[in-house]
């Protein structure tokens, strides 16, 4: 399997009522990069698009490309009512950084590429390489945590306790 490339087309939405004058009128994306894209930044984009509806540009990339998501991180995913068995690895590119408003790096910030005017967030979590679904868990629920506080912080009028991501009311 050969390691595709993170892409994105930008669109516009009027649900960002509430976001940073720069975010405001856009649909706001975020990618998140890990060394191999296979457990990390796969579960963090899949939650993303889960829990905020598809209301947030979602893309995820490796500096490393493994050759398949990790196997401990679908079925933790599974658990979660969440199907990540169809994404592949994507490699790193300058391309989906500067496409993206927020990027978050999981190990491996020194290899992504800076670019002034973007949110940048380092966030330090276990590396699930190699590990048995019962030792990823507790990642999965440390990366589920903090998406729910990305999602407060970019769509502000999003629910994102919730497991189906219905707005509040």
């Amino acid at each position: 399997m050969t390691a595709e490339t993170a892409e994105t087309t930008p669109e516009t939405s009027s649900d960002t009522a509430g976001l940073p004058d720069d975010l405001a009128g856009k649909k706001p994306s975020v990618l998140f990069v890990c060394v191999h894209n296979a457990g990390r930044s796969q579960m963090a984009a899949a939650y993303l698009n889960h829990l905020s509806m598809g209301r947030i540009e979602v893309l995820s990339a490796g500096s490393q490309p493994a050759d398949q998501v990790n196997p401990a991180a679908v079925e933790a995913m599974r658990e979660e009512g969440i199907d990540i068995t169809a994404e592949a690895p994507k490699i790193l590119t300058t391309e989906a950084v500067k496409a993206s408003d927020v990027v978050v790096t999981m190990g491996c910030g020194d290899e992504c590429p800076y670019f002034p005017g973007k949110r940048y967030e380092d966030w330090v979590l276990e590396d699930p390489a190699g590990k048995g679904v019962e030792s990823v868990r507790p990642i999965r629920d440390e990366i589920k945590g903090r998406i729910q506080q990305l999602i407060k912080e970019l769509l502000p009028t999003i629910d994102s306790s919730t497991s189906t991501g219905t707005p509040s009311a």
